[in-house]
């Protein structure tokens, strides 16, 4: 094979040996035993979020277009861009007569109440309050601190990334009836890939669990494309927050390509039927030369790789859901 840069180049298809079938596979229930999976949960609800939470993708929020809206923990947040650019965050309750202002317009970078004209240009005004917010580049953050009851901080964490200029990244956004745990448990469970999604995953072992300081999955797995072609990759599966998993390759197709993970609970703790919103974005690299193209067509890329998670998320939700609704009767066999 020819070499680039003193590499050896690969190709980034393989044509997978015939294997076992799906029922034919290794069990893995043996090896997720719920208590490993219950003290990474555990370690990963313990770590400070600074009260951060992620409301959507950074490119939904655009300039000269209309407010964008979400519920977080019970709380209405509004958030809008100035005509420069700028980020403005805070209660999506107007302070007049509580007019929704997700509903409203923006006019010259300034947020216009539609009722009766209140006008918001980001700092506090007739009672109205503004909210700290964080643009990623890729995820927009809003700081609710009564919601987070946390030590504040000034900025989130945020998981590394490749360079933006050159990749390609995604953000797919769905809602479950459960509790962000729910979600974060679905990801520290990497054993259920090749069983709950054989459409995506085949030949997926744990090379590595948690150890010591070492609070990582590390997965061999590779991802099929179509019949027996597949990319072998090595992933990391890691918590950095109580509500944010992060996947990244290590080794094989796209390193250093990460898929964040971020839960984001739509209702009030105390809440009876929680709901959580599912962020996450993927942000795929490559130190392939025709890569360059993936890039210049990443507006037409960009739905194929929500379409992607979309799909795993319709069986993950329901993983979740259905955790929820265990534990919420007391059922849970973890």
């Amino acid at each position: 094979m020819s070499r680039r840069n003193g590499k050896r180049w690969s190709p980034p298809l393989r044509l997978r040996r015939s294997g076992p079938g799906w029922a034919a596979q290794e069990p893995t229930w043996r090896e997720a035993r719920p208590a490993l999976v219950a003290g990474a949960l555990k370690r990963a609800m313990t770590r400070p979020s600074g009260n951060w939470y992620v409301v959507g993708a950074s490119r939904e929020v655009r300039v000269g277009e209309r407010p964008y809206g979400r519920t977080v923990g019970g709380t209405e947040v509004v958030l809008w861009r100035t005509d420069g650019g700028e980020l403005r965050a805070g209660s999506g309750v107007c302070p007049h007569l509580g007019a929704p202002l997700r509903d409203s317009r923006v006019v010259c970078g300034t947020l216009v109440c539609h009722w009766h004209g209140l006008a918001l240009d980001g700092a506090p005004f007739a009672g109205w309050e503004p909210f700290p917010v964080y643009d990623d580049g890729v995820l927009v953050w809003v700081r609710l601190d009564e919601v987070g009851g946390e030590e504040p901080t000034e900025r989130p964490v945020v998981p590394v990334r490749p360079a933006r200029g050159g990749a390609v990244d995604a953000v797919f956004t769905a809602a479950g009836r459960c509790e962000p745990q729910d979600v974060v448990a679905n990801r520290l469970d990497p054993w259920h890939g090749s069983w709950f999604h054989p459409y995506s995953f085949i030949d997926l072992s744990v090379v590595r669990e948690p150890r010591g300081d070492d609070d990582a999955f590390v997965v061999d797995v590779s991802f099929r494309v179509a019949g027996r072609l597949v990319v072998p990759v090595r992933a990391e599966f890691t918590a950095p927050g109580p509500r944010t998993v992060v996947m990244r390759i290590t080794d094989g197709e796209g390193v250093s390509s990460v898929v964040e993970t971020h839960a984001t609970p739509l209702t009030r703790p105390d809440h009876e039927r929680p709901r959580t919103a599912v962020v996450e974005a993927t942000v795929a690299a490559s130190d392939r030369p025709g890569f360059a193209v993936a890039r210049a067509v990443a507006p037409v890329l960009r739905p194929l790789m929500r379409r992607t998670a979309g799909r795993l998320w319709v069986d993950d939700l329901a993983y979740a859901e259905r955790r929820w609704a265990l534990r919420s009767t007391g059922r849970f066999p973890g």
